[in-house]
């Protein structure tokens, strides 16, 4: 590779056969990959990774420590035939591994106008993030993971390979999916769901393990799975129930505030 000064004079490795328009904003130790495009309005953080035949384009910024692997697109119009060509971005975070033929669209004016993805995910081969999606921190969507429109993911959720999320819906923290599993309504926390529709299967208890909650802690969330799931209360009722147990576990105070949010309903 050739190295390039970006405007501020820090050096950046740019292969010969790339094509980066003068506009762009590259930080120090950028690399970009063989017949790799990067448009006007895009900014790269220091130390990111971009692969061969990439394309970034639209009002893309791009944090720090990147890897973003071969035959990406990021940052093109959203596939919404509402979208005019307004100024919508996308914003891509700290650490994250982005695996190829990745697609990532910048967002609406019908929504937030912007897209993003928060810091120290990995995205595997052929994930689709929509418009306006907003995803947050050290989660995983195995490949083929499907995601239309204003989709929300919360910190540490999993995602199956061929999980295909329906539009608006949101899919909690710490929850999981299995392999082709249809999200046609919000996951809340904790929960593992898996099905064509989704339906709930307990809590993802192994993987609270390895992020070192207690086990009193995880005991209290399967607690509250069970009033949510088995109790055969109504959903007003068991968030009534596990508001009195909050006090005695915090960590249910994410679930709680996750279903007064619900606009689609919970998987049952």
């Amino acid at each position: 590779m050739a190295a390039r000064p970006d405007s501020g004079a820090v050096r950046v490795a740019i292969h010969p056969t790339a094509i980066v328009h003068p506009g762009a904003r590259l930080a120090d130790g950028v690399e970009i990959g063989a017949y790799t495009l990067i448009d006007e309005h895009v900014e790269v953080g220091a130390g990111t990774r971009v692969g061969p035949h990439t394309v970034i384009t639209g009002h893309t910024r791009i944090g720090r420590n990147n890897h973003i692997y071969q035959y990406a697109s990021l940052g093109a119009p959203p596939q919404d035939k509402k979208y005019k060509g307004e100024p919508t971005r996308l914003e891509i975070g700290d650490g994250n591994t982005i695996r190829e033929f990745c697609t990532f669209n910048c967002g609406t004016v019908q929504d937030a106008g912007v897209t993003r993805l928060g810091n120290d995910n990995w995205m595997m081969a052929y994930v689709h993030l929509a418009h306006d999606c907003q995803i947050g921190d050290h989660t995983i969507f195995a490949n083929n993971s499907q995601l239309a429109g204003h989709v929300h993911v919360g910190d540490h959720a999993i995602l199956g390979g061929f999980t295909a999320v329906h539009q608006y819906c949101h899919i909690g923290a710490h929850s999981i999916t299995a392999i082709g599993t249809v999200v046609l309504q919000d996951i809340p926390p904790y929960v593992m769901a898996s099905g064509n529709t989704a339906r709930p299967h307990g809590i993802n208890a192994e993987g609270l393990k390895r992020r070192g909650l207690s086990a009193d802690t995880i005991a209290s969330i399967k607690r509250a799975y069970k009033t949510l799931y088995k109790s055969k209360l109504t959903l007003e009722e068991a968030r009534r129930e596990l508001g009195t147990r909050r006090q005695d576990c915090p960590e249910l105070q994410v679930m709680l505030d996750f279903l007064q949010r619900s606009a689609r309903g919970i998987i049952r």
